[in-house]
């Protein structure tokens, strides 16, 4: 069968792309990497084979994430990686162009912006919406943005902090923050060279942090061998890293987190900070996951906080739905 049209959502991260499917869901989860072949400047692989690659590649093969902060830092490549995402996701048997919803930063520019609209259009879109994040986030998490009531969502990817608070189907006070996912992995990779003089790898940080990394201190203590260059004699070590230790380690971005947060709410009208006071601060993305972040904010904001059902494809979800609603057949606009 042909599909005569496709309504497609992307969660365009910066750690991983995402693609929803009206009607079918969540299709496609992969990671925003792309291998290059320098001396021919040809694209060897994209998704989880290239992020396979990294750091394990000749000196001519360069593993690159085109997407920086989420936003695009390649044009180019940006634009074959949706290319190849679109393709998989949607096959190359259709009809129609698919009409695409994008979701990006609310701190981005208007030129960032259109970047990301041009390169979806190259792509092969018949229509792109741009969507902020934290309006996409909260739809994927099933609140309902159209009421006039204050909902804080704070979306951690891997590049961006997007905290803000939606009323109305819009955003009343936001704030973007280069601190995420990302920023966790290189804490850990400092923490490790100045405290144990080990050199670890971006995959060991992130294994680190998904395994024992805590924003709170966790009720049992849990370690982990990790292995590296010893920089002191330049030959592999392994050490075992305890959950206190990333506690350490994590401690600077985790708060700057938090700071954000008690940022946003102090710029908050009081009539939404009392809805948010009882409703609580909902988290999304892959950042939302550090064991204890949760714990932490609820600790110094005084407000009940919870992690969304689906934190890695809320925002995914609600780009898709915020593209199915848009065109919806029975007349239905969220926005």
């Amino acid at each position: 069968m042909f599909d005569l049209s496709n309504d497609i959502g992307i969660d365009l991260g910066t750690a991983s792309i995402l693609v929803y499917i009206k009607g079918k869901g969540v299709v496609l989860k992969e990671p925003s990497v792309v291998a290059l072949d320098r001396d021919t400047n040809r694209i060897r692989a994209i998704g989880e084979e290239a992020r396979l690659m990294i750091g394990r590649t000749p000196g001519n093969i360069v593993a690159v994430r085109p997407l920086r902060q989420g936003v695009i830092s390649d044009y180019t490549m940006t634009e074959e990686m949706l290319k190849y995402f679109i393709t998989k996701a949607v096959g190359r048997r259709t009809l129609r162009k698919p009409r695409i919803g994008v979701c990006i930063p609310s701190g981005a520019t208007e030129v960032e912006k259109k970047a990301v609209e041009d390169a979806t259009y190259q792509a092969g879109a018949r229509e792109v919406s741009i969507i902020e994040e934290p309006v996409a986030a909260a739809i994927g998490a099933g609140i309902d943005i159209a009421k006039p009531c204050g909902n804080m969502i704070v979306d951690i990817g891997g590049g961006t902090c997007d905290i803000a608070v939606i009323s109305l189907g819009g955003t009343v006070v936001s704030a973007s923050i280069k601190v995420a996912g990302d920023d966790f992995d290189d804490a850990l990779v400092k923490y490790m060279r100045k405290k144990h003089n080990l050199l670890i790898g971006e995959r060991s940080a992130e294994e680190l942090k998904i395994n024992i990394g805590a924003a709170y201190r966790r009720p049992e203590l849990l370690s982990m061998e990790v292995r590296g260059r010893n920089l002191v004699t330049g030959l592999p070590k392994t050490i075992n890293v305890t959950s206190d230790d990333t506690l350490e380690a994590l401690r600077e971005p985790a708060m700057q987190i938090v700071d954000a947060v008690i940022n946003v709410l102090e710029r908050t009208p009081p009539e939404l900070s009392a809805d948010i006071a009882d409703r609580g601060i909902v988290l999304t993305g892959g950042g939302s996951l550090l064991s204890g972040l949760d714990q932490l904010i609820e600790e110094k904001t005084n407000i009940t906080t919870m992690i969304a059902d689906e934190p890695l494809t809320a925002v995914a979800i609600g780009t898709g739905k915020f593209i199915e609603y848009k065109y919806g057949g029975d007349g239905r606009r969220l926005l």
